[in-house]
């Protein structure tokens, strides 16, 4: 059965009420956990949250995890599904969450997160490297602070001193984000800019691009954006959300977990280091991969053509 919209929208309409839909969800969801918050902390709950540091109470920083997987799914995962059903009423096109997909590229999946760590570090130490001109040079302090301070929040929220607090970050940062960033991003905007484009590598990059600058940390803006990528090319090609999700989750996840045994001195060091030779043997093995993933997409497609 053909989906047919509600009533004709244009692209950058969407795109416009897309944006007004996330911001709305954010400012209702921070509403609605804030008096969460104050109903089981009472006003304690958001002491010291704005000036964060490593011996803020346990109260904060239990409100402070909670507003952020409150972000997540009023910010992204409500809006996206509220536009898809109840605005234009295609959530097979927009949002894609169907399992008509082959297992195996699951499989293929975990390789690409796998095999492209080298590329990611390279993406990461080059942008990390990035220098503006002198006349920008306010604006590149600001980009630092912003990062730093981004980078000091992470590290607070990353404490796991026992193993529920691991479990919880695990749903705060790898299960919620993957879902709900996902939904809105690879479903909802991906289809949009396609849309808007009429065209599918047009939709993945633009979506990636700004599934990227959402996070304000514009010194990691390359690797995410690359990763945006992959995740838009699993949903494009598979036809379903759900390859980019799992994406989504194992980067996000074995960096949690990376982080977790480091506190556990179990491993010397979160990030490994890598040679010229790693990143062109990663460049190389990824692109295969994806092409071996796109190929299973299409054989399948085909197949179910003909039943």
């Amino acid at each position: 059965m053909i989906e047919k919209p509600y009533y004709q929208m244009s692209y950058p309409l969407q795109f416009l009420l897309m944006v007004l839909l996330a911001i709305g969800g954010l400012f209702i969801g921070g509403l609605i956990c804030g008096v969460i918050i104050v109903i089981i902390y009472g006003t304690s709950g958001f002491s010291d949250m704005m000036q964060m540091s490593a011996n803020m109470p346990a109260s904060t920083l239990n409100s402070l995890k909670f507003m952020q997987m409150g972000s997540s799914v009023f910010g992204f995962l409500i809006p996206a599904i509220f536009f898809a059903k109840v605005l234009v009423r295609q959530p097979q096109t927009y949002l894609k969450a169907n399992w008509k997909f082959p297992l195996i590229l699951l499989l293929l999946v975990f390789l690409v997160m796998l095999i492209s760590s080298p590329l990611m570090d390279m993406l990461i130490n080059f942008n990390q490297k990035m220098v503006l001109p002198h006349f920008l040079k306010g604006v590149e302090r600001w980009m630092r602070s912003m990062e730093d301070t981004a980078g000091e929040q992470t590290e607070i929220l990353l404490q796991m001193k026992s193993p529920l607090s691991f479990l919880i970050n695990l749903l705060m940062i790898a299960i919620l984000p993957a879902v709900s960033e996902e939904f809105i991003f690879r479903g909802c905007f991906q289809q949009i800019f396609t849309g808007w484009t009429n065209n599918i590598h047009w939709g993945i990059w633009l979506s990636a691009a700004l599934f990227s600058a959402i996070h304000f940390q514009f010194f990691g803006f390359l690797p995410r954006m690359a990763l945006g990528v992959f995740f838009g090319y699993f949903a494009a090609w598979s036809g379903s959300i759900w390859p980019g999700v799992f994406g989504h989750f194992l980067n996000n996840g074995a960096a949690l977990v990376a982080s977790y045994l480091y506190q556990l001195k179990m491993i010397k060091t979160e990030q490994p280091s890598f040679d010229w030779k790693s990143y062109a043997f990663s460049i190389l093995l990824t692109l295969i991969l994806f092409l071996c993933y796109k190929k299973v997409s299409e054989t399948y497609k085909q197949r179910l053509q003909t039943v």
